[in-house]
């Protein structure tokens, strides 16, 4: 709770969502005025979108994009060849591609034009939903700025690169999560009629999918490790991950296998535990609901914990530089604050799961005694 409080006081979780430009004003939003800055504390309401003055080159410097970024109401959607252009897209679109203190009849004008404009050609971009950054559409201008942020993934902390992997294949989590709930609901009530084949199936199962989760993995840390294309730094975190996945699951393979001969004349006990399981869940019908009940509660949880976790990472104080313009420089310790705040999410995520279990158990040990 104190790691809470401390993030919602000193973070801006808005300025990583919706995005900020060069000179500390968050787009989509009245802003308040950085001291040292005189082009910050704008109303930006209406310019909800991240323009790079230089899409086409940008470059890293110390985690931050070199660019000089501004807030726009509307990204480019042709390209503009000349100040002239700039002009016109300004006064029929009402978004201004050049910095704030240039006024739009002096684009063609001023003899700083060409420092405060964008770099000509400017290359048609759009947004994307969910992430309000103008993307040029041009393919050369596009593969540059992909590789910008791939090189910012690269050079993040562990716990990030984590995350964003998560973030990545969450359609195959989501997936596989909705094809385990199907299972598990059918194989509850499978208990009550199939027992004793269906232990025997289960064994059957488990045997045979932890053989074959294991070659999958050794083949694939084989097919990964002979890749030629395997460059990028998290490619090759990726193999060491596949490696790892690959060992322990050989010797869980091993450890179970050997168990399951070990105690094979005790498969009996499983069946007459399936056998009261059954006889609980046609008593207790709403037992089958409590695991819905857990979701949600953690559903909530995690909402709250990604919301302290993205306060954290924008947790920093805003200083003005040369020219005018905004840093964010974070502050001392956060680093360390978000991994015991990922210690928190499993042991409260394991907390919540464990009140579940006692929640059953209780259920099932009350309708055994009280025949």
């Amino acid at each position: 709770m104190f790691m809470t409080g401390y993030a919602v006081m000193a973070g801006d979780a808005e300025r990583l969502v919706l995005g900020y430009d060069s000179f500390g004003n968050i787009c989509g939003r009245k802003n308040t005025p950085v001291k040292g800055a005189p082009l910050s504390g704008q109303d930006m309401t209406n310019k909800k979108y991240v323009f790079f003055l230089n899409s086409c080159s940008l470059e890293m410097q110390s985690l931050k994009i070199s660019s000089v970024s501004l807030c726009v109401s509307s990204c480019p959607q042709e390209q503009l060849n000349s100040l002239e252009d700039l002009q016109s897209f300004a006064r029929n679109n009402g978004s201004c591609l050049c910095l704030y203190n240039l006024n739009v009849s002096s684009y063609t004008l001023s003899p700083k034009a060409a420092e405060l404009c964008p770099t000509l050609p400017v290359p048609p971009s759009k947004s994307f939903p969910l992430f309000n950054r103008c993307v040029p559409q041009n393919p050369e201008c596009y593969s540059k700025y992909a590789s910008v942020l791939i090189s910012m993934v690269n050079e993040m902390d562990v716990f990030h690169r984590i995350l964003s992997g998560i973030l990545a294949g969450r359609d195959t989590v989501i997936g596989l999560s909705v094809l385990a709930l199907a299972f598990s609901f059918i194989l509850v009530l499978a208990f009550r009629f199939i027992r004793a084949l269906l232990v025997h199936t289960l064994v059957a199962l488990v045997v045979f999918g932890l053989l074959f989760v294991s070659g999958v993995l050794w083949w694939l840390y084989y097919d990964y490790r002979n890749d030629p294309s395997t460059e990028l730094e998290t490619e090759k975190e990726n193999v060491k991950f596949l490696l790892g996945y690959a060992i322990f699951s050989t010797i869980f393979t091993v450890v179970l296998l050997s168990l399951i001969l070990v105690l094979r004349k005790r498969l009996q006990f499983t069946v007459q535990l399936f056998r009261i399981v059954g006889k609980s869940i046609g008593r207790i019908p709403f037992l089958l609901f409590q695991p819905f009940w857990t979701f949600l509660i953690l559903i909530v949880f995690w909402v709250f914990w990604v919301a302290v976790l993205l306060s954290l990472g924008t947790a920093g104080t805003a200083q003005s530089t040369s020219g005018g313009q905004v840093e964010y420089r974070a502050l001392s310790g956060i680093c360390y604050m978000a991994w015991y705040h990922f210690v928190g999410l499993i042991w409260t995520s394991e907390f919540i799961l464990a009140c579940q279990q006692m929640t059953i158990a209780g259920a099932v040990v009350t309708c055994y005694f009280n025949r």
